[in-house]
């Protein structure tokens, strides 16, 4: 083969490449098209039942009215007006203590699964003093009056509420929607029969239902948060990671402690910042609040990791394509462009494949299934294009290879970039070993390659 067909063979082999990249990128756009119909079914679960939910409180409170006479104008102009002053008083608790249970309940929108749970939790909480519900009035000679003092409990979205149950010591109290709260109007209140006897302590029981995320707002001096759940992979996040935890293919428990010496979230509420939305991430997020946050998420995401392997998807393509070159330059068995398209469209295939098959199947399997296909039909094809089945057989041996580096730099994310890495270099040095003494001289001239002995 002479020089310029060499140069010719490249400059197709190069169209080849092209070409396979508008195929891997026509798969890549859809794996987005797929996770953005995955999304649109966790928007349509939020809608139809419960988003991710944040719990604030439960805090004491009262509604007050001051009302006083305003003159204005002196003599004939003098005007005497009555003005009032609406205001509320808030009380956070000295002792929050939140236990319970997260159940999952996964919920489906034909192929996609959303990841949902009921809780079970018990907030009790204590106030040693209720001075800060008692009124002070800013106007010489008003009138102050306040309604009973209520307890309210806030959360992000209040159908989630399946039932709740307070009480005042051993004393049951009615509980009723909306919290009377100017900025946190979502949630639960009971009005608190006087006169209140200190320390109050209440109690609530809690059935909630949500979607991907729980978080609770530590609105107190000393806030203890104590979780169980049957999911097996918790992502902690807000403001505050567990003290203690434990994680195994059960489930997880966690626990939190903060004081308000680590956190500002109990004067952040009594300022009334917005209430944070963990269903949201990125810099659109509000996160005003201080938060101890636990996601359902779903570590092997088919979607994710099927992006992730398409990302790897050139790069697998050319590393076949050199060892297909390099058994052309040392068996002396030509190959055609044709032949290396047909073997590089297998290899985008199989990321279709394992795209379709992980959307009913388990990663792992799915992950199994389309590497074992793409292996043995490269396999038996590279018995015809090679020459002979031991090359077949070796070539197949070495698809499957890559098939399995591939797999570890999936599972493997931390330490995807060193194996790669170290993946690469042992593939250069492999070339760089079986062609140390080809004579490239040779194969430019367009005569027969020779081996040197030295």
């Amino acid at each position: 083969m002479g020089s310029r067909a060499i140069i010719w063979k490249l400059v197709i082999l190069a169209a080849v490449t092209l070409l396979l990249c508008i195929v891997l990128l026509r798969i890549g756009w859809l794996v987005n098209e797929r996770q953005g119909r995955q999304q649109e079914a966790v928007q349509s679960v939020e809608q139809a039942q419960a988003g991710a939910q944040t719990l604030l409180g439960p805090l004491l409170q009262r509604q007050c009215v001051e009302e006083w006479e305003a003159v204005t104008g002196q003599g004939a102009e003098r005007r005497v007006a009555m003005e009032k002053r609406e205001f509320t008083l808030v009380a956070a608790p000295a002792k929050l203590q939140v236990g319970g249970t997260l159940r999952q309940e996964a919920r489906y929108r034909g192929l996609f699964k959303v990841n949902g749970y009921a809780g079970d939790l018990l907030l009790e909480a204590q106030w040693g003093s209720v001075e800060s519900l008692q009124p002070r009035a800013e106007h010489a000679g008003s009138k102050l009056q306040c309604n009973d003092p209520e307890l309210m409990l806030a959360v992000s979205d209040a159908r989630g509420l399946r039932s709740a149950e307070l009480s005042l010591g051993a004393q049951s109290l009615a509980v009723r929607p909306g919290t009377h709260h100017p900025k946190y109007e979502r949630g639960l209140h009971a009005v608190l029969p006087l006169p209140l006897a200190l320390p109050v302590a209440v109690q609530i029981k809690l059935d909630l239902q949500g979607t991907g995320r729980f978080a609770l707002v530590p609105a107190a001096a000393s806030t203890k948060l104590n979780l169980k759940s049957d999911w097996p992979h918790p992502s902690f996040g807000g403001r505050f990671l567990p003290s203690e935890r434990t994680v195994d293919a059960s489930g997880f428990t966690a626990q939190w402690t903060v004081s308000e010496l680590a956190s500002t979230a109990a004067a952040d509420v009594l300022a009334r910042k917005p209430m944070p939305d963990v269903g949201s991430s990125g810099p659109e997020r509000t996160s005003e609040i201080d938060t101890l946050e636990v996601g359902l998420v779903d570590p092997v995401n088919p979607y994710v990791m099927s992006d992730r392997a398409i990302k790897y998807g050139l790069l697998f393509i050319l590393l076949t394509f050199v060892c297909v070159g390099l058994v052309e330059l040392l068996a002396g068995r030509r190959v055609h462009p044709v032949q290396y398209l047909l073997v590089g469209l297998a290899l985008s295939v199989f990321f279709l494949l394992l795209l379709s098959l992980s959307e009913h199947l388990s990663f792992g399997l799915s992950y199994a299934m389309a590497s074992g296909a793409a292996v043995v039909l490269l396999g038996y094809y590279g018995v015809a294009m090679l020459g002979s089945w031991a090359r077949g057989i070796g070539f197949g041996a070495l698809v499957a290879g890559l098939y399995g580096a591939l797999y570890t730099l999936l599972r493997l994310e931390q330490a995807a970039l060193v194996i790669g890495a170290l993946l690469l270099f042992a593939l250069l040095a492999a070339v760089m070993t079986l062609t140390r003494r080809l004579d490239w001289y040779a194969l430019g001239a367009g005569t027969t390659p020779t081996v040197s002995t030295r």
